[in-house]
Parts: C-alpha cells; sequence; structure tokens
C-alpha cells in the first residue's frame, strides 16, 4: 500500500476527532465547514438529505480504530436523525442516504435493536414511495409526482438491506424494478446518465429529462455519473444480478474517460471548457465506486478500475484536502449544482469528505460496508 495513503487516513482520523467535539459543542449535523465551524444543512434543517453523511464518517472512523470519540458522536446525530422519522413530512426518497449510514451503521456495527427498527423503518418508507408503474419517486411535492433521479441508486442499498434482515422479497423487488427502469430510461448509449426523469405518474412513460443539478438538458452531471457508477455496483453485488455490473462497467468507462488530466472531476463533463467549476465529491464517491468494481470482475479490467479509483484519490490528497486545524473539514473545491442553488459552489462539503473516507478505509482494509445487504 502507498504510504500516502495511511498519512491520509491518519490525518483524517485526526481531523475529525477534534471536528467530533466541534460539532457536539454546536449541536449540529454538519453539512460543510467554513470560518472554522461547521454549517447545518441549507434546506429542511434535519430531513436534509445529506444528514447520514456525517453520522457515517463517524462508523467509518470508529470500525477502523475503536475510538470513542466517532461512536459518541454518531450517537448524538443518530438521534436527531431518528427524530426526523417521526416528523415525516419532509422525508423523501434519500432515507437511503439519511439511515443506512446512521441508524443502519449503528445496528450493522453493535446490533442495537432500536437501529435496527429505525433502519427498517425508514426502508418501509422508501418502499412507500414506489409507483408501480416502475419508479421510485423522489420528493413528496404534489407537483414532482412523476420525478425519479439518478441518486436513487444509491438509495436502493437500502431496500435490498430490508429485504435480507426481513426475509421479505418485496424491498429487494422494489429495488430492482427501479433499477431495471433506470438502465432503460436515464442511461445513454455512451454508458452517460441524466440526472431527472419525470414520468407519468399514471403510465410510468417517460414525458421530460430536464438537466437538473447538470449544465443543461443532454449533458452529463459528474455527480449523478458517480452516482450511477456506485450504485449500479451496488444493485449488482447486492442482488447477486451480474447484468447491474455490466452497467456499471459502462458507467465507469464513461467516467474514467472524462477524468481531467490533473486527476479531479470537473461539476458536469459537457460543460464549457473555460467554466472552472470542480466537483470534488463526484470524484471521492466515483473512486469508491471502482474499488467494489473492481473486486467483482478482477483480472486485468479490475486494475483498471483500481488504477483510476487511485489516480482520483491522489488528486484529491495532493491538490483539495486541507489538513489545517483550523478547518474542520478536508475536501476543497465540492459543487453541490452546477448552477449554484445556495447549497455550496467550490466550498468544502462534508458528504464530500465522507467519500474520500470511505474510499480510504477500502484501500486500507478497512471499510464497514455500509452499502451492503450482508
Amino acid at each position: 500500500m502507498e504510504k500516502w495513503i495511511d498519512e491520509a487516513f491518519e490525518r483524517a482520523a485526526e481531523k475529525f476527532a477534534r471536528g467530533a467535539k466541534l460539532a457536539a459543542r454546536q449541536g449540529i449535523i454538519p453539512y460543510k465547514s467554513e470560518g472554522g465551524h461547521y454549517v447545518p444543512s441549507p434546506f429542511d434543517g434535519n430531513s436534509w438529505w445529506t444528514g447520514g453523511f456525517w453520522p457515517g464518517i463517524m462508523w467509518q472512523l470508529y470500525h477502523a480504530t475503536g475510538g470513542k470519540v466517532y461512536m459518541d458522536e454518531a450517537l448524538r446525530a443518530e438521534e436527531m436523525l431518528a427524530h426526523e422519522l417521526m416528523t415525516f413530512d419532509l422525508l423523501n426518497h434519500d432515507v437511503g442516504f439519511m439511515y443506512l449510514l446512521s441508524t443502519g451503521a449503528h445496528y450493522r456495527l453493535t446490533g442495537d435493536k432500536t437501529a435496527h427498527t429505525n433502519t427498517m423503518h425508514a426502508a418501509t418508507l422508501l418502499a412507500g414511495r414506489f409507483n408501480p408503474a416502475g419508479f421510485i419517486r423522489a420528493w413528496p411535492q404534489r407537483e414532482r409526482a412523476g420525478y425519479a433521479i439518478i441518486d436513487c441508486m444509491m438509495n436502493l442499498s437500502l431496500l435490498y438491506w430490508a429485504s435480507e434482515q426481513s426475509g421479505d422479497p418485496r424491498f429487494a423487488k422494489i429495488a430492482r424494478i427501479h433499477a431495471d427502469t433506470a438502465i432503460r430510461e436515464f442511461l445513454r448509449e455512451d454508458g452517460s446518465s441524466c440526472h431527472i426523469v419525470i414520468f407519468d405518474p399514471e403510465t410510468g412513460e417517460a414525458l421530460e429529462r430536464p438537466g437538473g443539478q447538470g449544465y443543461c438538458a443532454g449533458s452529463s452531471w459528474s455527480r449523478g455519473q458517480a452516482w450511477a457508477l456506485y450504485g449500479f455496483t451496488l444493485s449488482g453485488i447486492n442482488s447477486g444480478d451480474s447484468k447491474y455490473i455490466d452497467v456499471a462497467r459502462r458507467c465507469a468507462r464513461y467516467f474514467i474517460a472524462h477524468i481531467r488530466e490533473d486527476g479531479l472531476t470537473d461539476s458536469d463533463f459537457c460543460q464549457p471548457k473555460d467554466e472552472e467549476r470542480i466537483d470534488n465529491i463526484a470524484g471521492a464517491c466515483a473512486a469508491c465506486g471502482l474499488l467494489d468494481l473492481a473486486d467483482v470482475v478482477g483480472g486485468e479490467e479490475g486494475e483498471e478500475y483500481r488504477a483510476a479509483a487511485l489516480r482520483l484519490l491522489r488528486a484529491l490528497y495532493d491538490l483539495c484536502a486541507d489538513w489545517s486545524e483550523n478547518t474542520p473539514g478536508i475536501l476543497q473545491k465540492c459543487t453541490a449544482s452546477y448552477h449554484d442553488d445556495g447549497a455550496g459552489r467550490h466550498v468544502n462539503i462534508l458528504y464530500g469528505d465522507y467519500f474520500f473516507v470511505e474510499a480510504l478505509c477500502k484501500l486500507r482494509g478497512t471499510d464497514a460496508r455500509l452499502w451492503m445487504a450482508r
């Protein structure tokens, strides 16, 4: 293993040991960091979709080190997220992100029964968003009854987990129906993915494919491509169906072909050449997917994926990691949306840090496997 990997992990562990105490003093679930402190979610309070990534960082570091500071902070954040299950109104399909990495991680690593119940509750909410026309509805607003987004490929892991835990095949069947729809309606011939598909909620007919968080309709938002790459890899692993692995390969080849010369990731692979919009969340997430995909396919192809993941991660470490003590987060130049929607452009955003830490854990053999059904 290359020396920088252990160095990066140790520095991350030190930074987030300090960060855990800071977040507890602030009494929030961090979304991003700026000016020496953490900032909470920009919308929807603790129901904002990224809430699980902070405890996810803590559980990954607890699993790797056994440090009590990480467990304590994960449990503090989990209590806040568990409350959101009761308020319900602002929750959406991203309960997979929110609860697999919080209550799900808690149960996986300790066997806690309440954490198990809360994770099954979240899975039931996600299953309840399934439209029998063939897709999982993304958001609760009345006017968005037909909206689905590629991000949901990551949330499907919660459904595979729920079937494994309960012995009830309905959850996994919903996941596979949605994944099959995503193959048909989101992916293009070249392996790229659109962000949003608007379906007729009565018939399931695809009506429109707006640009969403990408540059424009028909472009390729890089984080959406990372969701597809990692999400289809996870569907292949969790379902045992190789067709999803084959789709992940297509997504991976497209992503790899569009990595910048410096190893970083543009916010949209089709953005104007003179635009400086980088999204390091996409690179970190894609690296995680590539490492898992490499393990599945093996051989020379697997080595290609692993090399691409290392190229992405080394660029993040060398060019965009801030290790100073007065900066709580790590990765800089994270961008929530190509057309800034108030959620952050070229700043530290904590779910970028989550995927960076997860990737380092994979490389060191300590990944807590929080997305896996078993």
